[in-house]
């Protein structure tokens, strides 16, 4: 099931608001998150597991200091196609039912044919966007040198 399908039923349930947006922003960024993260550590190199095992790590230490490490590049991944998907639901959620924030302006402005507020109004969304994807890139090559 498309996971923009839910837009409207949550927006049905919760009503308008930030509680929607709140909520279609999680759901749309937690399963993109949660995937990546589980197939990262499931692929982790057996070798590794095994090493960490013959050095003593079980439970949480294992998983803290050799498997964490071995998928952080994946689970980082995972974290910025969840950052691309939270955008992409926030504004998807303003284009159905807001009375304010970016969205209901892209929407306002293409009813009374502002083409001078719409134009940039998409450009501050793929600044936006392109900040906070450049930030998480920044904290993702941080990591990959802490862990190489």
């Amino acid at each position: 099931m498309p996971s923009l399908a839910w837009v409207p039923l949550l927006l049905l349930w919760l009503g308008i608001g930030e509680t929607p947006k709140i909520t279609l922003v999680a759901v749309g960024a937690f399963f993109p998150v949660y995937t990546t993260v589980s197939a990262a550590l499931d692929h982790a190199d057996p070798g590794l597991r095994e090493l960490g095992h013959a050095y003593g790590r079980r439970g949480a230490a294992l998983l803290a200091r050799v498997l964490i490490p071995a998928a952080a590049p994946s689970v980082l991944s995972g974290l910025r196609l969840g950052l691309a998907q939270g955008w992409l639901f926030l504004v998807a959620a303003e284009l159905i039912a807001s009375s304010m924030g970016l969205g209901f302006l892209l929407i306002d402005s293409q009813n009374t044919g502002r083409t001078d507020i719409l134009l940039p109004a998409i450009v501050l969304l793929a600044v936006l966007g392109k900040a906070t994807d450049a930030l998480l890139g920044l904290v993702e090559s941080a990591v990959a040198r802490r862990w190489n």
